[in-house]
């Protein structure tokens, strides 16, 4: 009895937080903790990410995030391929000469890079944009041994079609973990999509960034690749 005493000393706060948080405060905590200064809408920094993928060659990437100026650069190399991408007030310039494989431009892979570096290095912040919808509900999830505040995000259809979890420390509210599946993860989502494990913080103009980011599958839980921020 007093080790199950012991059990519920620890589960019942943290159950009781996440039954009296609503999905807009738990957000705006979350962006307190990482975003005290509110920085993010003024960011103006550079990003240094070296990707380590199975079976392959590190890619080292430099990134320049310019938001007032609405401004992107990207300029990344793998072994001896070097490329640049850049996007000011929706003009794009590029390296690139010929269309991907997956059949977009150059310019088109130059949105891409700008949405996908802006979105994840702007979380949790990047969850106020428009067309993002916060479910109300917070739930407590076990994920690997710890406990969560978990917080579910879906898009305007015009905006995106994947589900979104996000998962905080009850304690910090600091973001630990994301989530993401192709569809409602009940049923035509089930068994698709990832999820990505954020370790240790790095201070970016005053933004408590993930230094770490390790990507596996939701399916079989398969290593994709891990993302470390540069001093």
């Amino acid at each position: 009895m007093n080790y199950l005493l012991l059990i519920l000393a620890f589960i019942i706060p943290y159950s009781i937080v996440a039954q009296d948080l609503s999905g807009e405060e738990l957000l705006n905590k979350s962006i307190e903790y990482h975003d005290p200064y509110n920085n993010w809408g003024k960011f103006n920094g550079t990003l240094s990410v070296t990707m380590d993928t199975p079976k392959a060659s590190p890619r080292f990437s430099a990134i320049k995030i310019d938001l007032p100026n609405d401004f992107f650069y990207l300029k990344s190399r793998r072994d001896t391929q070097e490329t640049t991408y850049a996007i000011e007030k929706g003009k794009c310039s590029t390296s690139i000469k010929d269309s991907t494989l997956m059949r977009r431009t150059p310019c088109e892979t130059a949105v891409l890079y700008k949405n996908y570096y802006t979105y994840l290095y702007g979380l949790p912040m990047k969850l106020k944009d428009p067309g993002t919808q916060i479910e109300d509900e917070v739930v407590l999830k076990n994920f690997k041994g710890k406990e969560y505040l978990v917080l579910k995000v879906t898009y305007v259809e015009t905006v995106g079609s994947d589900v979104w979890f996000f998962y905080f420390d009850p304690k910090s509210y600091a973001m630990e973990i994301y989530q993401f599946f192709k569809g409602d993860p009940a049923s035509e989502g089930k068994d698709t999509g990832e999820y990505i494990l954020l370790s240790e913080e790095q201070i970016i103009n005053g933004i408590k960034m993930p230094k770490t980011r390790a990507w596996y599958y939701n399916k079989n839980d398969g290593y994709l690749g891990t993302d470390t921020l540069g001093e």
